[in-house]
């Protein structure tokens, strides 16, 4: 093992596929955990604070919200816990979505499981360092979406902008699931003055229900 060595957890749900990663990682990457689903894989973060965490995409666990990856979930649960760490997605897949997902949710690579024992070595040592790495073919879906993340910013400021600060405070509670008893309460306005700023809202937002608002703020990621 070099003097210096990157130390590393691998989370994968298949024991043999973190076995002969392990076996390929170059001598100067120290794998001080495995993990095989969300819980384990917090667990191993959190308790051994690497450098780098190798992280599947599609993990199973208890308690992952519909639409949200186990790697994500992972990634939601510890990163607060281990700072300095840094994640690198390893996957299958190389759908745009699954990329867009991880990353968004602070993954600084995304890289998939054809890749040679030397790559991943090569991706782990460059992440350790603080770059980002991608394939070329993963990194236009990066590009790509996180240019029209900066459109869709814009336009959501300007539609934030017809709304009142106190309409924006109760767009976003009934967005969440607030019933109008939970936002007046919130808020200490009555019912009825929380129905009259949701039909404003409605109204200057051109919805017509709150699962319409609830669906128009998840996808401006206001909530």
């Amino acid at each position: 093992m070099a003097e210096t060595s990157v130390r590393v957890v691998i989370v994968d749900d298949h024991s043999i596929f973190r076995s002969g990663l392990k076996a390929d990682l170059d001598a100067s990457i120290e794998v001080v955990g495995e993990a095989y689903d969300v819980e384990s894989a917090v667990l191993a973060v959190t308790g051994a604070a690497p450098d780098v965490v190798l992280l599947d995409v599609h993990l199973p666990g208890v308690g992952v919200p519909a639409g949200t990856s186990g790697g994500a979930e992972v990634m939601r649960r510890a990163a607060a816990s281990v700072p300095g760490t840094r994640f690198l997605a390893l996957s299958v897949s190389d759908k745009a979505e699954d990329v867009v997902g991880v990353i968004r949710a602070g993954a600084r690579g995304y890289i998939t499981k054809g890749s040679s024992g030397a790559d991943v070595s090569r991706a782990v040592l460059a992440v350790a360092s603080g770059d980002a790495v991608f394939s070329p073919k993963l990194a236009g879906f990066v590009l790509d979406a996180f240019g029209a993340a900066v459109g869709e910013t814009a336009a959501a400021s300007d539609e934030l902008d017809r709304l009142s600060a106190r309409e924006q405070e109760v767009m976003r509670l009934i967005a969440r699931g607030y019933a109008y008893k939970e936002v007046a309460a919130a808020l200490f306005i009555s019912t009825k003055t929380v129905e009259s700023h949701v039909s404003a809202v409605l109204r200057k937002l051109q919805l017509s229900s709150r699962h319409e608002l609830t669906a128009w703020a998840n996808a401006r990621r206001l909530l």
